[in-house]
């Protein structure tokens, strides 16, 4: 009785462990080369993303990179502006923000009262909102500075309420985890509930 019962009861152990371990490697493989989640925890994006917005960074953008080294596989080109993308902070790796790219390598970028100049011409954009500011004055003149080879500016559409190239310089593109793909999931704390018309929503 033992041995007849046993085998079954080993085999559906091993198809369940062999199940699993297949499951770990399929994320593991989705989350370091295909997609990452991504939760906006600020106001520095608004409005393009709320806070509360859950969304997934499509990590296969500017190529597949190494994991353990950071290094590109394969390279593609890199970001463009107005790609939004999530990189590791400079001023701590392990935290990761969401800006808009604004400059490429070799742009001359100046903010003027506000208002941001790119090679000498005046940028005005619809995203761009000032609300709720806390940067007031601090981050209201900067440059001209040359973006470096490599190297990206990168603002928040919130400019009065953000931390970014303005204030702790360019990113890296090794330090690019990807570009912001779709909002899949949002929840409005205030309120207590989800905000359903968000879910899917492109994020560009």
């Amino acid at each position: 009785m033992s041995k007849r019962h046993s085998e079954p009861q080993k085999s559906l152990f091993r198809e369940y462990g062999e199940a699993l371990i297949i499951a770990l490697v399929l994320a593991f493989f989705i989350r370091t080369f295909l997609f990452q989640a991504f939760t906006i925890p600020s106001g520095s994006m608004l409005e393009t993303v709320q806070i509360g917005d859950y969304l997934l960074v499509n990590k296969f953008s500017y190529g597949v990179k190494n994991p353990f080294t950071g290094n590109y596989l394969i390279e593609r080109d890199g970001p463009q502006i107005g790609d939004i993308i999530v990189f590791e902070y400079p001023g701590d790796p392990s935290v990761d923000y969401i800006k808009r790219v604004e400059g490429l390598p070799g742009d001359v970028i100046e903010v003027r009262d506000k208002e941001l100049y790119r090679n000498g011409e005046l940028i005005r954009e619809d995203y761009v909102q000032h609300i709720h500011p806390t940067t007031i004055g601090r981050l209201d003149n900067i440059g001209p500075v040359t973006v470096p080879e490599g190297e990206y500016f990168v603002m928040g559409d919130n400019r009065d309420n953000s931390e970014d190239s303005r204030a702790w310089g360019t990113v890296k593109r090794k330090a690019i985890h990807g570009k912001a793909w779709r909002i899949y999931w949002s929840w409005d704390s205030e309120a207590g509930r989800p905000r359903l018309s968000r879910l899917g929503h492109k994020v560009e």
